[in-house]
């Protein structure tokens, strides 16, 4: 079947150059932003997986060849969240690497989002988003954008490194049951799935003062949209739903239903090259799971006791803006 559309706080390790005008970035690059070495600490990472776990309100990174946990980020155990802050990061529900995975942007029911280096495990930014953002993403001149589903709203935040959580500057969009925000650098785009439509925003791209407005809304099969995620390498999306799984064709305008064992009630679904199975959490108690599975239902990784939420793969999308390597911060 188808169907037709119709900063605070923490300045970085080593020298930060400030980008004199917005949009323009800081000119420093995202290998250069820790430790030496950077990455290289995970190892042979080829296949490695990044989860939101609940059961520790941390974000673990997991070699799926070995089978071990090879690093982990919690908001209690991170300098740069203040101590009273540390409650926005409980029960983390997505994060995925960005910036030549050299950072992990997250978000958690709490109502956190922060942008974390992976190499030091330190934030570089953090806000509260609201009541349980479920998605978060980048845009082109380096503000975040949330989605949150209990308070029913995105919300843009100009990403300043130097001021605390409580001055960042905010845009609230109202947008029912929001649970997802994808960026489409090649159509300039955000897509957000919300309920059963499939809203396109366009972004005014001023970095102290971002906002959106709605380009198109367009009707979906189904309804209660949860996860919208790239197609690794393709121009296409991915979407669930409580009752299936499908691919968003953003060139055709259409929305098809993919064939697979599991299909319905999927949390999230990630993607990648030749070699890699596509992943799925499906939960088996309330809405978690101890393990990653392909779509045939064939074990990627488990640990017992786990409480995993979303899993994505360690991997850059081309279709999203964070397959940028540079680390971009836009300032005054």
């Amino acid at each position: 079947m188808q169907k037709k559309f119709t900063s605070f706080h923490y300045l970085l390790t080593g020298i930060l150059l400030l980008a004199a005008a917005c949009g323009r970035g800081t000119g420093h690059s995202a290998g250069d932003a820790g430790p030496s070495g950077d990455t290289a600490s995970l190892g042979d990472c080829t296949k490695c997986i990044v989860i939101a776990e609940q059961r520790s309100h941390g974000i673990d990174i997991v070699n799926t060849e070995t089978g071990s946990i090879v690093w982990s980020w919690h908001a209690s155990l991170d300098p740069a969240i203040r101590p009273e802050d540390t409650g926005w990061f409980s029960t983390p529900d997505d994060a995925k690497p960005v910036y030549g995975n050299r950072y992990i942007l997250l978000n958690a029911s709490g109502g956190g989002v922060a942008l974390v280096r992976v190499a030091d495990k330190r934030a570089v930014f953090y806000a509260h988003a609201g009541k349980n953002p479920h998605s978060s993403e980048l845009l082109p001149d380096g503000n975040i954008v949330t989605a949150s589903s209990t308070d029913n709203r995105l919300v843009l935040f100009h990403v300043d490194t130097l001021s605390s959580p409580g001055k960042i500057y905010r845009k609230v969009i109202p947008l029912p049951f929001a649970h997802n925000v994808v960026w489409d650098k090649k159509r300039q785009l955000l897509w957000s799935a919300a309920r059963n439509k499939l809203y396109a925003f366009r972004y005014n791209g001023n970095c102290k003062r971002p906002d959106l407005t709605c380009a198109d809304s367009l009707m979906l099969p189904d309804t209660d949209a949860h996860d919208l995620f790239p197609v690794y390498g393709k121009d296409l999306l991915w979407l669930t739903t409580l009752k299936d799984t499908y691919r968003v064709d953003p060139a055709g305008r259409s929305v098809t239903p993919v064939a697979g064992k599991y299909t319905r009630n999927i949390k999230s679904v990630s993607s990648g090259p030749e070699g890699f199975p596509v992943i799925i959490i499906l939960p088996k108690e309330k809405w978690w799971t101890d393990e990653v599975l392909d779509r045939e239902g064939n074990t990627v990784f488990s640990e017992a006791g786990l409480k995993i939420y979303k899993a994505r793969w360690f991997l850059q999308n081309t279709f999203s803006y964070g397959d940028n390597t540079d680390l971009k911060i836009c300032v005054p």
